[in-house]
């Protein structure tokens, strides 16, 4: 008697632990929050069970939809319906029902791609493979450049990518690659924020232009970072070979495109000047006092901040000078006659320091000077010829003999 009354309460225990499923003609209806979500996130998945449903979309267990079916009745609350997914993971696993409907979550890792998501319950199930995560997500990849402009010796350029998807929102956490034709990038891989950004380090000395690519998508359109043209396009001297005093003329021509805002002209023998901003060639005129080998330099600076430097060599020697006089055996009382001869042409002299031995130093801008000497004996008389600003160009002398 004992056994036929346990036997009942046996069954029903049993009955309590299988999962109540859906019935046969279910159909299951899988509805993703977003259909593109970054890596290392997560989404909710909305599943509706209805029993004798129509599928939107078409028809039959396996049919992946998006849309709740239509008809029907939901299914009996606490009905148990299992997930499955081939990239991430979804949780809970298992979920039971309640008024037809669960809701999952999605969870992504580091793997990007188009995941096959499962859900089934007793006969029916469905599948959907519409939701796109990371990378695969990615629809359009736009880039630009900041600054776009460098000067002409170059520089380094912020380039920074958005990744967008299919709805038009920023994907985040997408590795970006950066390519670029001139220059370096640092990094060359970097992954968006949650903005979608993802940015690099442009170094270049010539204008450069840089690519973006996330996942199977490369941007149409390269950010293009350009550099100034070169400052001055060339810088003479004239004459390149000259004697102390005589003026040389240094010319500064400027690139048509450059944006000028100063040339300075170092002479090379500790002098220089500045020509302000130019736009077409601009010159400056000086001589040299000593003899030697000049290098000048010329050092354009743009208005990017940019420089550019060319060199010239000016190679000065001594002036040929000499002194005659009209006599050199005069007696006592006589005035002679000096004159300074050789001067090379265009020599800029600003006087002439004549020394006698019986008077000193005397200063005339002539370069002739009439004296008389008042002893007999040799005599020796120099001339130094000044240029302007004081300088000494040259030095001669001669020597006669008073009786």
């Amino acid at each position: 008697m004992l056994i036929v009354l346990l036997l009942p309460l046996a069954l029903i225990a049993a009955c309590d632990k299988v999962p109540l499923l859906a019935p046969t003609g279910s159909v299951i209806t899988l509805i993703p929050s977003s259909f593109a979500v970054s890596n290392n996130s997560s989404m909710q998945i909305v599943a509706t069970v209805i029993e004798h449903g129509t599928a939107s979309g078409g028809s039959g267990s396996g049919t992946t939809t998006t849309t709740p079916s239509t008809g029907g009745t939901p299914v009996q609350n606490g009905t148990l319906v299992t997930f499955t997914t081939t990239i991430g993971r979804i949780e809970p696993a298992e979920a039971r029902t309640h008024n037809g409907q669960v809701t999952v979550t999605l969870y992504t890792g580091n793997e990007s791609g188009t995941p096959t998501i499962t859900a089934y319950s007793g006969g029916a199930s469905t599948t959907n493979s519409a939701i796109k995560i990371g990378a695969a997500a990615v629809k359009t990849v736009s880039i630009a450049a900041a600054p776009s402009t460098l000067g002409s010796s170059g520089g380094s350029a912020t380039v920074t990518a958005t990744v967008i998807n299919d709805q038009g929102s920023a994907v985040a956490g997408v590795p970006v690659t950066f390519t670029t034709d001139k220059g370096s990038l640092s990094p060359a891989v970097a992954t968006t924020d949650a903005s979608g950004n993802a940015s690099t380090q442009l170094t270049t000395t010539s204008t450069a232009k840089v690519t973006a690519t996330a996942g199977s998508v490369t941007t149409a359109t390269a950010a293009t970072v350009t550099v100034a043209p070169t400052a001055i396009t060339s810088f003479s001297a004239d004459p390149s070979a000259t004697s102390t005093g005589v003026p040389v003329k240094f010319t500064v021509t400027p690139n048509a495109n450059a944006n000028l805002q100063n040339v300075h002209i170092d002479f090379g023998d500790g002098r220089g000047t500045d020509l302000g901003p130019i736009g077409a060639a601009g010159s400056t005129s000086t001589f040299y006092c000593a003899p030697g080998n000049y290098t000048a330099t010329a050092t354009a600076t743009d208005a990017n901040g940019g420089s550019g430097t060319l060199k010239t060599a000016v190679i000065v020697g001594a002036q040929p000078l000499a002194m005659s006089a009209s006599t050199t055996t005069p007696t006592t009382g006589t005035a002679v006659t000096f004159n300074v001869t050789g001067l090379a042409t265009g020599t800029q002299t600003q006087s002439f320091t004549w020394t006698f031995p019986d008077t000193g130093a005397e200063s005339s801008t002539s370069p002739q000077r009439t004296h008389t000497f008042t002893s007999p004996g040799s005599k020796t008389v120099r001339v130094d010829a000044v240029g302007v600003g004081g300088c000494v160009l040259g030095s001669t002398s001669i020597v006669v003999n008073v009786s």
